[in-house]
């Protein structure tokens, strides 16, 4: 067997079920295992490509007679915030963010736990226990970090974490789990205080790592999908210019 062969991969397509987004219409999804033995290279090709990852599954919507799931990725040198976002930047001044390695703590999962209860309830991920939320932290081939927001204080970046004595007294505000690719960061998937609603937590994480980002020299931030129809997903258009994936590669959108 050659290497070439040894690394093709397997990709795979789901059964028709119904879509989580549109009410009334199928979903398909086509997906590979992002095993040990594919090469990083691989794995980041795919999620730089309109692949999104889920523990160790990259998958691709797959649908037929349906393209409403478009990829979006934000050139982080070219955005410019403007008065709502930089008002939104003024509110979070005082929150602190630490880059730590993909590692589930029970902090994290009751303030997901209350995140999901309280915004998603009756969502796919509701019934997610601990142990489902260690999983979807820890299981990932690429290169995955998490960032965590509390109230500046005494801790920083510089000491990994270790006061235990913040942590008691600034409680976890919000958490982003994160993929490093070659050209920028993927947020894989991201939860906060919902009882904290006028932070605008969501829209500030966007902003915050678009800025890490940019202080890495990395171009891109990617957002997933956005979904042409879905109100979910209508926060992802404030944030211009944005680029979406085409059949012809990436492109600039229409504003």
């Amino acid at each position: 067997m050659t290497d070439q062969s040894r690394f093709f991969p397997d990709f795979h397509v789901t059964m028709a079920q119904p879509c989580p987004y549109l009410p009334g219409r199928l979903e398909r999804k086509l997906f590979t295992h992002l095993t040990p033995d594919k090469p990083a290279a691989f794995i980041d090709k795919l999620l730089r490509n309109g692949f999104r990852r889920s523990q160790n599954v990259a998958y691709l919507p797959y649908c037929h007679d349906c393209q409403a799931c478009v990829s979006v990725r934000i050139p982080v040198d070219r955005f410019k915030p403007g008065k709502s976002f930089r008002r939104i930047l003024k509110r979070n001044a005082d929150l602190a963010v630490q880059r730590v390695k993909p590692q589930a703590t029970l902090e994290q999962y009751e303030l997901f736990d209350l995140y999901i209860n309280t915004r998603h309830g009756q969502g796919g991920m509701a019934d997610m226990s601990q142990f489902d939320y260690t999983m979807m932290v820890e299981e990932s081939e690429a290169d995955t970090f998490l960032s965590e927001y509390r109230l500046r204080g005494p801790l920083d970046e510089t000491n990994n974490g270790k006061d235990e004595k913040r942590k008691k007294t600034n409680p976890l505000t919000a958490v982003a789990l994160c993929d490093r690719l070659s050209d920028g960061i993927s947020m894989v998937y991201s939860f906060f205080d919902p009882q904290q609603v006028s932070r605008s937590l969501g829209s500030y994480m966007i902003l915050e790592h678009m800025d890490y980002a940019r202080r890495l020299g990395l171009p891109y931030l990617y957002l997933g999908y956005w979904i042409d129809g879905c109100r979910k997903m209508t926060y992802k258009s404030r944030f211009t210019p944005q680029q979406h994936l085409t059949p012809d590669g990436w492109k600039d959108a229409e504003e």
